[in-house]
């Protein structure tokens, strides 16, 4: 049984910094990328971060230069570290897996709030 563990959310003020963490657990194999998506309320879910298996990594244009993914395979852990918060990074945060099989494995969110 595949689980996607998020932690490391909370309350931050504008221009602070948190760290999320996505503990994985299971077998999960030939993963093809591992993301980071946010939904705010009324808004639809979109994708923050990327990195693939090769290490690449992608960011959306509001989060660039701010926010940082990483990943320790040896921990099976992902990162996401937010630098210099806004109040509209406000959202549930969403580990996200995606393996070459088709596989799609979701975490179960975590709530970071900015507030200014």
């Amino acid at each position: 049984q595949v689980q996607l563990v998020e932690s490391g959310g909370g309350l931050a003020q504008a221009g602070g910094s948190l760290r999320l963490s996505c503990a994985t657990s299971g077998s999960i194999f030939s993963i093809r990328a591992m993301n980071w998506y946010r939904q705010a309320p009324g808004k639809q879910r979109e994708l923050v971060a990327t990195i693939t298996s090769a290490g690449t990594t992608g960011y959306a244009d509001s989060v660039k230069g701010r926010f940082t993914i990483s990943r320790d395979n040896a921990k099976n852990t992902m990162y996401l570290q937010m630098n210099d918060l806004k109040p509209e990074d406000t959202a549930i945060y969403y580990c996200n897996v995606l393996s070459y099989f088709g596989n799609d494995y979701w975490g179960q969110g975590t709530q970071v709030t900015v507030s200014s």
